[in-house]
C-alpha cells in the first residue's frame, strides 16, 4: 500500500495481531470461500467493525441477504471506507478497504436489490460484530 492510513502499522505487526486467514484477507487481499463466513447469514442488531482495527464500517440495518455467499451491505458508515480500482483476476472491480488501517474488506458492485443499487460484498473474516 502506498497511502498512509491513520493506523499505519508494519506487516510484522499485522502478522502477529491477526490470524493467518485474517492476515491473508485483510493484508494480502485474499478472499474467504463463499458460504463459509460466520457473518454470511448473520442478522443481529449491531455494528460490523473492521477485523483489524475495530473501526465501525456497517450498521446491521445496511445488511441484506444476497445469496452470493458473503455478507452483503447496501451502504457503509459515512467516511469509513476507501475505494480502489482492482484489476486482478482479469476483471475490473471496486475494492473496498478500511479508511483507518487500509485492510482489504471486499468489493463493491452496482447490482444491489435495495434502493441504493449497491452491494458491498465483504469477507466475514474482515469483520467483527458488536451487538447492540
Amino acid at each position: 500500500m502506498n497511502k498512509k492510513f491513520p493506523k499505519q502499522e508494519s506487516e510484522d505487526f499485522w502478522k502477529e495481531k491477526l490470524s493467518e486467514e485474517e492476515f491473508q484477507v485483510l493484508r494480502k487481499k485474499g478472499t474467504e470461500q463463499p458460504f463459509t463466513g460466520k457473518y454470511n447469514l448473520h442478522f443481529e442488531n449491531g455494528t460490523y467493525n473492521c477485523g483489524a482495527c475495530n473501526t465501525p464500517l456497517f450498521k446491521s440495518n445496511q445488511k441484506f441477504e444476497s445469496s452470493c455467499g458473503w455478507p452483503s451491505f447496501d451502504n457503509v458508515i459515512k467516511g469509513s471506507v476507501e475505494y480502489n480500482l482492482d484489476k486482478s483476476h482479469g476483471m475490473l472491480r471496486t475494492e473496498v478497504v478500511c479508511n483507518n488501517c487500509g485492510g482489504h474488506l471486499g468489493h463493491l458492485f452496482n447490482d444491489g436489490p435495495t434502493e441504493t443499487g449497491q452491494r458491498y460484498c465483504i469477507n466475514s473474516v474482515s469483520l467483527q460484530f458488536i451487538k447492540n
